[in-house]
């Protein structure tokens, strides 16, 4: 099968929705299936043989973070070049409602499309306004995903219709290691907290872990926080304060590291504060071994089945983050057994069965549409 792939954010800064195409990519090429994806990328920038780039994107605010977007006449121009050539028997754009090549790529399809909604919020002031224009645009969708109820509940409520869940996808294997890195891990005495995401993003929660340092200090004075992510640390430094010698910022990390950070510490701290639609770094760490403590947001509620594969604290509420932790620290075997769960519990969203799913998608999309498309059984 011929499959297209629109991505709408700039593939030269990683985030979760360009990591789900990509993998989702290599994932489908494996089966044997032709894949090619479309996405903004500045010059110079690697992209894998499968990804064709249509230059830099614009930095644009959006959902409380900075999107990278690419639009306008010569991208249009370049995304029906890529259409034309690609002769695709089905075309999965991702977020189409944000206004992006993948946008674009939906207006100009006379294929049978699959869309792929991310995004989780509670009011768009963009949506409410383009709502009328976007919704004849998505009815030439023939199926649509959403990667959780959250990102489900927000396409129904501002574009109708419905949408078939189907998780973010994990490569669970890569984050299998033979053991503790000696790096990251910890003792009783000295045990180690764990922290990934953009440092200067205030939704992705750093403020909330800084400002509970101090109280797991007191209770676990050789305790170790480890910070790994883009930004810059100076306002988080100076959060932290006397505490920052405790702290360990690691900057961007390695595909490689980071399995390695999260199979290591004792926590794994995902302190979001909202804006999320899933929590795929949350399937990472328990993939990886690690006891997740995240905040309450629904997202994380979802993956975690409501505690069952991890603790939740209070969202935005530092005190109770710092006494999660530290009962979770006290209570070292059911930390193993909820880590054994949570692992076994991983598989359910590996690429290997998300794939699976995408594909069932694209089957009934292109049967919808009256087509016959062989390879639907990879």
């Amino acid at each position: 099968m011929k499959i297209g792939i629109a991505c709408p954010y700039s593939w030269d800064v990683p985030g979760g929705v360009q990591f789900h195409i990509r993998d989702l990519a290599e994932e489908l090429i494996g089966r044997a299936h032709s894949v090619s994806v479309i996405a903004p990328a500045s010059e110079g920038t690697e992209v894998p043989d499968f990804v064709e780039a249509t230059g830099a994107a614009i930095p644009i605010p959006y959902n409380g973070s900075v999107a990278r977007l690419a639009f306008g006449p010569r991208v249009n121009w370049q995304v029906r070049k890529w259409l034309q050539n690609g002769d695709f028997d089905v075309l999965h754009v991702h977020e189409p409602f944000t206004p992006s090549l993948a946008m674009l790529a939906l207006m100009n399809a006379e294929i049978p499309v699959v869309a792929t909604f991310h995004t989780a919020m509670d009011r768009s002031k963009f949506l409410s306004i383009a709502s009328p224009l976007l919704v004849p645009v998505l009815e030439k969708t023939r199926a649509r995903i959403a990667v959780s109820e959250e990102a489900r509940r927000t396409a129904v409520e501002h574009l109708g219709g419905d949408a078939y869940v189907i998780p973010n996808g994990v490569s669970v294997d890569s984050f299998t290691v033979s053991g503790p890195d000696p790096r990251f891990a910890g003792t009783p005495e000295h045990p180690t907290i764990g922290f990934l995401g953009r440092i200067d993003e205030p939704r992705k929660g750093l403020p909330i872990l800084a400002a509970a340092v101090r109280q797991v200090r007191a209770a676990y004075p050789g305790a170790k926080f480890f910070v790994a992510g883009r930004g810059d640390n100076d306002r988080a430094l100076e959060i932290l304060g006397e505490d920052a010698q405790a702290v360990t910022f690691l900057g961007s990390v390695s595909e490689e590291d980071k399995a390695a950070l999260l199979s290591s510490v004792d926590i794994y701290v995902a302190p979001q504060t909202g804006g999320e639609s899933f929590g795929i770094v949350l399937i990472e760490a328990m993939s990886a071994g690690s006891f997740v403590v995240s905040s309450d947001i629904p997202a994380f509620q979802a993956v975690l089945d409501h505690g069952t594969y991890g603790d939740h604290f209070r969202s935005e509420d530092s005190d109770d983050l710092a006494r999660v932790i530290i009962n979770a620290l006290g209570e070292p075997e059911r930390r193993a057994q909820t880590i054994a769960a949570a692992k076994e519990r991983a598989w359910r969203y590996d690429w290997s069965t998300v794939a699976s799913q995408i594909l069932s998608v694209y089957s009934i999309a292109v049967r919808t549409a009256g087509r016959n498309v062989e390879g639907w059984g990879k």
